[in-house]
């Protein structure tokens, strides 16, 4: 009797699944719409504003011109990096994400097409490969190799080259937003479970989706994006150093989980329902071990005094480093072990 008081007890083995919990077609319908749309909408729209600004910097090489046009690939990095906690659908099957943020830039190459006759074109960058394009290319002839580019640096070549890989941006991010709009993919996730649905042919799938790809990005950031340069003590191993964004990076990635778990976008201003709804109902324990987890992943992060390139060689550092990855890792531990199982058989 006693056991079969704890089994109907344990919150894992809820009789309410995902599929049957009342809030869980709003919970896909807010992920595919107030989160995801409104995140590639906002990205789309900086993209936009970055190809602006590197027009206006070509017209008129001016500092100032120059730092706006930094400040606009800043401002549309955010909502990429928001975007790694759902790298699935569009941009997986697209190419979308190694086009937009490859990493580390094939400088090598990158100098042979400067130092070339050929027309560089919006079309000509887009036959090229990942790396001599795409946020990171962007960033490098924004910025320089130590963040101290100044427009008296920039070259005719460089600037015309910039204004190409910027308008493959912001055309990538268009084609991106239209692919979850126009194209129908927000409707197949808002309508997961639906009987015409063979994508998600339950929400639960979608709930499993979602849950792997949090795990995805905080295992990426612990275990590759610091991991990587700071055992090796390889400062080029750093992903967004031009431009010092790195740790913005990082914790942008922890608030794209974030997202993906509430279903709100606070960076866009939309607000949905998420699946700590769920999770809240069947394990509250869960869910506040989650949300606290998240918290001090940031919190972690934010502790690094940056840059992080800098960080990483510095011995009075390592212990504020080696904290944030503990951190991030405890919370992909979690999800691995106790939050998936709640979105799979």
């Amino acid at each position: 009797m006693t056991l079969m008081l704890l089994a109907c007890t344990n919150p894992t083995d809820s009789q309410i699944a995902f599929d049957d919990f009342e809030a869980s077609e709003a919970i896909a319908q807010d992920f595919a719409w107030e989160v995801v749309v409104a995140d590639y909408e906002l990205l789309a729209d900086r993209l936009g504003l970055l190809e602006e600004a590197v027009l206006t910097l070509q017209a008129d090489p001016a500092q100032a011109n120059l730092e706006a046009s930094q400040q606009a690939w800043i401002s549309a990095r955010e909502p990429w990096e928001l975007s790694e906690g759902f790298l699935f659908g569009p941009v997986d099957a697209g190419g979308y994400d190694p086009a937009l943020d490859s990493w580390p830039v094939n400088r090598t190459d990158l100098d042979a097409v400067l130092a070339s006759d050929d027309v560089l074109t919006q079309e000509y960058v887009s036959n090229l490969d990942p790396t001599l394009k795409g946020f990171h290319t962007a960033e490098y002839l924004l910025f320089g190799v130590d963040s101290g580019r100044t427009a008296d640096d920039l070259s005719d070549r460089e600037l015309e080259y910039l204004v190409a890989v910027t308008a493959e941006m912001a055309s990538i991010g268009d084609l991106l937003a239209r692919e979850w709009t126009n194209n129908g993919y927000a409707e197949l996730v808002a309508t997961a479970g639906a009987l015409d649905n063979t994508v998600y042919t339950s929400r639960q799938s979608l709930g499993e989706e979602m849950v792997r790809g949090m795990i995805g990005i905080l295992d990426e950031v612990a275990n590759g994006k610091i991991a990587d340069p700071y055992d090796e003590a390889d400062t080029t191993l750093v992903e967004s150093q031009f431009s010092f964004n790195s740790l913005a990076d990082f914790s942008d990635n922890i608030r794209s989980v974030q997202n993906v778990y509430t279903g709100d976008l606070p960076q866009g201003g939309t607000e949905g329902d998420g699946l700590d709804l769920y999770v809240a109902e069947v394990d509250p324990e869960l869910d506040a071990r989650v949300q606290q987890e998240l918290m001090a992943s940031l919190a972690a992060l934010e502790a690094i005094e940056g840059p992080f390139r800098d960080a990483i060689l510095d011995p009075d550092s390592a212990d504020d480093i080696e904290a944030a990855q503990e951190a991030i890792r405890t919370t992909q531990t979690t999800m691995e072990q106790d939050l998936l199982r709640l979105f799979t058989n």
